[in-house]
Parts: structure tokens; sequence; C-alpha cells
């Protein structure tokens, strides 16, 4: 595929050169003896070519050709569809480290609709999260410049910076009606996309926060750990997989994360407009397949391969899927790398669930739709705390005490999360509850 795209782009940039260096020449044909479709292909170009010149010749400052090309070329992906877009020299290397490398920003997952930059979802445990950015958040400014003037790339570049240093970003909050000016101190994001944590004897919550290159292999660390935890009560009894506002990532690693909880059958299937596009990605049986009940958490800042996994494991009935309807991306980008070190992230197919439907701008519906209730923080609705000996810093611990503090911690760790989290609450309720509904179903 890649092999294909490039010798598009290469024969393009042949015909776009002929264009602007012979326009003579190629005038002087007879238009009637050229095909009607090569005609008006020849006519666009033309008019590009002779726009291009007024511009160079009359703009009121002197702008490079290549400057002019480029700006073209990211103006004509962006009329495509919110995600393609061309990547120059920089940009296409700031993405490449999104997935495989460290790198230095805020933490946020971004699209572009009809000039609008909206947040699709903040990344856990970054300065984004931390400052309270939310999935549907507007960005109108960055560093005092309108978002709206800015490709997507752009935006992304400028949000990027060095560790330590502060971007200022004024927010439109899904909710609200009034801007807001956040300041936000950069850091290095976390590539550490599985988080797990035992939420009683036998039962996981897992987290993944996105689909970078080692997402599988840190879910089956995870996964691992969880089986030797839980051995001595029995093993694994029940999984509660959390997608929320997890952006998407690599199709790759959505296939193998979704192929380690099912044996057989359809994961996804993709469909662009060239037969070469077309593919369907199956399950195979392996020797560590986690065959334990399960719930999969998701909400509007669930997408892409987040949404793949869900409706894999919701169309083969794997699982039970709780939460909100996620965001509807249902479009597969391919990066095409070009010789002078930019690059292409184009649109060139939709994918399908096992069951044939495509989620694009519809999204995944829960099979229990249940919305997220913000916990309450007035003081009159929670407990008064009562402060023991062992809450104050630094008192005298026994070796006993040191033993027991770590799983005590994790304990008191994971009920307090479940005492903020309606959604998990709901899933670990569901989880323990599947096998019995299975029971009643069979019957």
């Amino acid at each position: 595929m890649r092999l294909l795209f490039r010798s598009y782009v290469l024969g393009f940039t042949l015909l776009f050169g002929a264009a602007l260096i012979c326009p003579g020449v190629a005038h002087s044909a007879d238009a009637k003896e050229q095909p009607k479709e090569a005609t008006s292909k020849f006519d666009a170009l033309k008019r590009f070519s002779q726009v291009l010149d007024l511009v160079e010749r009359y703009y009121v400052r002197d702008v490079s050709q290549g400057d002019l090309i480029n700006g073209a070329v990211k103006g004509m992906l962006q009329g495509l569809d919110p995600h393609s877009t061309f990547m120059n020299t920089d940009e296409y290397k700031e993405m490449q480290e999104t997935t495989s490398g460290e790198f230095f920003g805020v933490g946020i997952e971004i699209s572009q609709e009809n000039g609008q930059i909206t947040v699709v979802t903040p990344i856990e445990d970054t300065p984004a999260f931390r400052a309270g950015l939310q999935p549907g958040d507007i960005i109108l400014s960055i560093n005092g410049q309108p978002a709206q003037e800015l490709s997507l790339q752009e935006v992304v570049s400028r949000i990027r910076g060095p560790k330590g240093s502060e971007v200022e970003l004024v927010i439109l909050h899904h909710d609200s009606k009034n801007p807001q000016t956040v300041h936000i101190t950069r850091d290095a994001i976390p590539l550490i996309s599985v988080k797990s944590k035992k939420l009683e004897d036998g039962y996981y919550w897992i987290r993944l926060t996105r689909f970078s290159e080692r997402t599988t292999d840190e879910l089956k660390e995870a996964l691992k750990a969880a089986e030797k935890e839980s051995k001595a009560n029995g093993g694994i009894k029940g999984i509660v997989l959390d997608l929320r506002n997890n952006p998407g990532g690599l199709l790759d690693q959505a296939v193998s994360v979704s192929d380690a909880f099912l044996d057989k059958g359809t994961i996804v299937s993709i469909k662009g407009r060239r037969e070469n596009t077309e593919r369907v990605y199956s399950a195979k049986k392996q020797g560590d397949d986690v065959r334990v009940p399960m719930v999969v958490l998701i909400n509007a800042g669930s997408a892409s391969a987040s949404e793949i996994v869900a409706g894999a494991l919701r169309d083969q009935k794997r699982a039970l899927i709780v939460g909100e309807r996620s965001f509807g991306k249902g479009s597969v980008q391919n990066i095409i790398p070009l010789a002078d070190g930019s690059g292409l992230k184009l649109t060139v197919a939709l994918y399908y669930t096992p069951n044939g439907s495509s989620i694009q701008a519809e999204g995944i519906v829960p099979d229990l739709e249940i919305p997220f209730e913000a916990p309450r923080t007035d003081d009159k609705d929670n407990p008064r705390m009562m402060l023991r000996e062992q809450d104050l810093n630094r008192h005298l611990e026994t070796k006993q005490d040191k033993k027991a503090a770590k799983g005590k911690n994790a304990a008191n760790d994971a009920q307090e999360q479940l005492a903020r989290d309606n959604q998990l609450r709901m899933g670990l309720q569901m989880v323990k509850n599947l096998p019995k509904m299975r029971e009643i179903k069979a019957d």
C-alpha cells in the first residue's frame, strides 16, 4: 500500500511540475484531442499555477514557493476530513514520537471540525488532565493566537514544547458559555498505556490509556501479575476493562488487545475505495487467552482503536459494554512518509465491527448506558474523617505494620476509587453477576 501511495504522490509531482514549467507548450495542444477528464485535470493544475504565480509576484510579503505549496497541500488535505493532514519534517517526527518515544507537551488528543479545535480526551496523569480539560472542550487560542487560523498539526506543534515551559490556552468548556484562560506547564507525557488494580479478591480493573507500540505487551504483563496475585484465591474471576477517555492509536495494537480476550471470529474489517485496502482481522486461539467474565467501560472520549476493541468484544458477546456512547471515529489513516522527511496522514478506509456495522459518527452504544456522576465534594455529604496514629506522617512502624501496609493501602485505594466512580462501581457489580446472568439465560 505504501508503495502505491508513493507512486501516486510522485506521479502528481511530475504532472504538477510540467504544468508549472511549460504551460505554454501544454496550452498549445488542441483541447478537443484530449479526453474530457484529462482536460479538466489540466485546467485545475493550470489554475493553480496561475494563482501561485500571482501570489509570488504581488503578495504584500515575500513568500517562498515551498511554503506556498506546503500550505496548498495542507489546505487540500484539511478539506477532505478532520483526520487527513500534511506534516512537515518536524511535525512528522513529532507524530512518530507520540507512539514510540518520549515527548513533551500537555497531554491531550485533539481533532478539528469546521475550523474548531476540539479536545477528544485528556490523557490520564498529564498536565492537561490535572488542569481539568475535558472531552468536548474547544481550544480557542494558543499563546494568544486564534486556533482557527491554524491547521491541526500546527496546533499540536504550538501546544508542545520544552519540559517546564508554559503554554496559555483559552478554553471553552463543553458545559460553559464563558471562555477560560488556562496556564499549563508542559511535562513529559507518560507512555505507559496500561494500569491495573485489584478491586476485590479475584476482580481486577485494567485501564488502557492509549494504544501505543507496547500496549499489548503491557496488558499481558498486567494480566500475568494479576493471575499471580490472585492464585491463592482461585485466580482471576472477572475483569473491568476501562477504555474511557482512551483516544485510540495503532490499529495493530487494537487487534492484538482484542485477540487477548478472543479465540476466534472477526475482530474488525476495513474497507476503502481500492480493493487492496480491504482487510479482515480475525482472532486466533492462543495459550494465554483470557476467558474470565468481562465488562468494558466506554464514554465520549473513547475513540478509534478503543471503539474497535469495544465493538469486537460486544459483537462477539464476549463482554458487557457499560457507560456512555463513544466518540464515533470509524476511519483508518495511513501514514505515508515522503522523500524529504515530511509525511501524509491520509484517511484510506472505514472500519467495521464484526457484525458489519460502521460506527463512523455514530459511536459504540453501550449495552447498559450509565452517565458518569461526579463525586460530591460538599463537606456536609462526606463523613468526618477520624485521624488516627497510623495516619500521622513519620509515625513509628513495627515490622508487622510495614508488611501489612502495602496490602492495606492498596485495598483502601481501590475502595476510594470505587466510591468516586459510579461507572466503575456498576462495572464491578455487573462483572460479578455475569456468570449468574448467563446461567439464568441458559435455563
